[in-house]
């Protein structure tokens, strides 16, 4: 069924009020009193009496119903109630405009080194994937494809400067709410050094991103979503880092010295993952809300 024309207002009309007397007719009149007013009736309780307590019960029974789901979600807390969107979000990697999962344009304000503002452009975007070592670290691929890994989305980000660049993936899966709640409960930590593919693209700022120009890496797996976002980023203008990439949070760490570091790798890895999520769970909202029409 096609969705409501914008504006436009649902109406149905309303039953007649009551019956017409005609033009200038007037309704009959209550009946005069003309005889002895008759003894009060003592008024009959019964059927009050009877709905009063009827309403008692149902009262009674719903706070019952109440008190009952509290406790059984207390005693089942591994079954938590689904995020709003949350459904949604499985088909979001073929229902949403790929502008909408991948912005050409992403703000960053405070993401960069010092609170620095950062502005990414898209130079760089593939075809969804199925879930392969191709496009997914071995490590990842190995925890996401028993929750019933769906597709993998990814695009090449540079920042303003055109002096880094971030290649960006969604893992999308069928995982429950459950399941998801504890995913990314220190993922980073659990897979060590399975860095993200790079994505190149040539005849851009990302012609030379290959796995030696990997700096820093990071992956978000929000609990209200069946998504798992990543990220690594690399200078731009091809140079191989020294030890390999490390987690962003890694190369965040104060006094460090090296390249990745002191260019921001790490904060552009971390940056773009959070703004990611975000963009996500708007777009999973809006898509219960629609639905939800």
């Amino acid at each position: 069924m096609g969705a409501p024309v914008a504006g436009s207002v649902r109406s149905r009309s309303l039953p007649p009020y009551g019956h017409s007397y005609g033009p200038g007719a007037l309704p009959p009149e209550a009946p005069v009193e003309v005889t002895t007013r008759l003894r009060p009736v003592r008024e009959r309780r019964t059927g009050r009496t009877l709905a009063a307590a009827l309403c008692a019960v149902l009262g009674f029974g719903l706070i019952g119903g109440a008190l009952a789901g509290v406790w059984l979600a207390a005693a089942e807390p591994g079954k938590p109630v689904e995020p709003v969107g949350y459904t949604e979000a499985k088909d979001l990697w073929h229902n949403a405009p790929v502008d909408t999962l991948f912005p050409r344009t992403l703000a960053g304000p405070g993401a960069g080194p010092g609170g620095a503002a950062r502005t990414w452009t898209r130079i760089v975007v593939a075809p969804d994937a199925p879930c392969t070592s191709a496009v997914l670290a071995k490590g990842l691929l190995t925890t996401v494809r028993p929750l019933g890994c769906e597709r993998v989305l990814r695009a090449t980000y540079t920042d303003a400067t055109a002096s880094s660049v971030i290649t960006v993936g969604l893992v999308f899966t069928r995982a429950d709410a459950a399941t998801q709640r504890t995913l990314g409960q220190d993922l980073t930590l659990r897979l060590g050094t399975d860095v993200p593919p790079a994505l190149a693209g040539p005849g851009t700022v990302a012609e030379r991103f290959g796995a030696p120009q990997r700096a820093a890496w990071w992956l978000n797996a929000p609990a209200d979503l069946p998504v798992v976002v990543t990220a690594v980023s690399g200078f731009a203008d091809g140079r191989k880092t020294d030890g390999g990439a490390v987690p962003a949070d890694r190369a965040m760490t104060a006094n460090r010295t090296d390249a990745t570091a002191q260019s921001g790798l790490g904060h552009e890895a971390k940056g773009i993952t959070e703004r990611l999520v975000r963009l996500l769970r708007t777009a999973a909202t809006s898509a219960a809300k629609e639905n939800a029409r």
